[in-house]
């Protein structure tokens, strides 16, 4: 159902490059850069991930209930995910851990601050 989602930076060389390296941890790569913005996915057939400058040339501004939530395969992941942002200059929302029935989980904030969530779903 999700074709990609964005977010506003402030900095676009400073989120490529946090991007970049948080993405590589998951297999994902440049998909797109449109002088404005920039995508990240595994695919062009499966959900990508964007940010760009606002295009109507207001500052970027956090979204109050916004995250973005990126898929893990295990725990490992979601947990190499989440130091990698930390490592980048990402803030904690939360460390990895179980969030109830098989969901297992961490929370950080990119260097713009908005919200993101690693994931995954255990066996129980």
């Amino acid at each position: 159902m999700i074709g990609y989602t964005t977010l506003g930076t402030h900095d676009l060389p400073r989120a490529a490059a946090f991007y970049d390296e948080l993405f590589a941890v998951i297999g994902a790569k440049r998909t797109m850069d449109f002088g404005r913005g920039i995508a990240w996915g595994r695919s062009m057939s499966e959900p990508g991930f964007a940010v760009t400058l606002p295009f109507d040339g207001q500052p970027a501004t956090v979204g109050n209930g916004v995250m973005i939530a990126l898929a893990a395969d295990g725990p490992a992941t979601v947990q190499a995910l989440h130091a990698k942002a930390l490592a980048l200059g990402g803030t904690d929302e939360g460390a990895p851990g179980p969030r109830g029935g098989n969901f297992y989980a961490a929370y950080f904030r990119d260097l713009d601050g908005n919200k993101l969530n690693a994931f995954c779903m255990t066996a129980e």
